[in-house]
């Protein structure tokens, strides 16, 4: 079992690498949740082998966050809210989507260049994991960028945390126990937040275009 786990790893990670693909393709905003709970599973799978292969209790903690945080409360709340703000249809994109996954491919093979030499350097049971993870964070922002409603926004900076948290797991082997609540906490805190702001942006503009906030410069 132990021989086979960095190629199970590795599996995962790359499931990441394609869900992170999936996100900046996918227009509909309860498809694009779903597929943001599907990366935080895959997500969990990597920090258990990571916690079975090195022997470190805490690593399990951090999976049961991820699971609790990021599989399920996360979601779920993103899910009610768009069932209120009534915006299940497809979202906008300020550029075609081919052109968009052209950008994103550039990214990958940018982050995997860019994390090559380092990647010599780790001892880390996934060769690519820190290419892996540079890539999600800026698919992540791309996404953010081609999006100008507020809930791919909200699924954009926690897809920007899950690279990080991927990047911390695998390539030094475990954060600390303390960090990782503390970065739960900070996610929860921004969720709850970002919620609030939605809400007051469909009040206002009855809307959730983010551009509209530009209207606030006449006032």
């Amino acid at each position: 079992m132990i021989k086979h786990l960095p190629q199970l790893i590795n599996l995962f990670a790359t499931l990441i690498l394609m869900l992170s693909f999936a996100m900046i393709s996918q227009r509909r905003v309860a498809t694009l949740i779903n597929l943001f709970a599907m990366q935080g599973v895959a997500l969990v799978v990597v920090s258990v082998l990571l916690a079975y292969a090195t022997d470190q209790p805490h690593l399990y903690v951090s999976a049961a966050l991820t699971l609790v945080l990021k599989v399920f409360f996360i979601p779920w709340s993103l899910h009610r809210v768009v069932r209120q703000l009534h915006t299940r249809g497809d979202v906008e994109t300020l550029i075609n989507m081919p052109a968009t996954m052209l950008v994103g491919i550039a990214l990958v093979i940018f982050s995997f260049s860019l994390a090559l030499p380092i990647s010599r350097l780790s001892d880390s049971l996934a060769g690519g994991a820190l290419g892996i993870a540079l890539a999600c964070v800026l698919l992540a922002f791309l996404m953010m960028i081609t999006r100008s409603q507020a809930v791919p926004q909200v699924i954009g900076f926690l897809a920007i945390e899950n690279g990080l948290i991927f990047a911390a797991t695998t390539v030094t082997n475990g954060m600390p126990m303390i960090v990782e609540f503390g970065i739960a906490l900070d996610v929860l805190v921004g969720v709850l937040i970002l919620g609030v702001f939605m809400f007051q942006i469909r009040e206002q503009f009855d809307s959730l275009d983010i551009h509209n906030l530009e209207k606030l410069k006449d006032d």
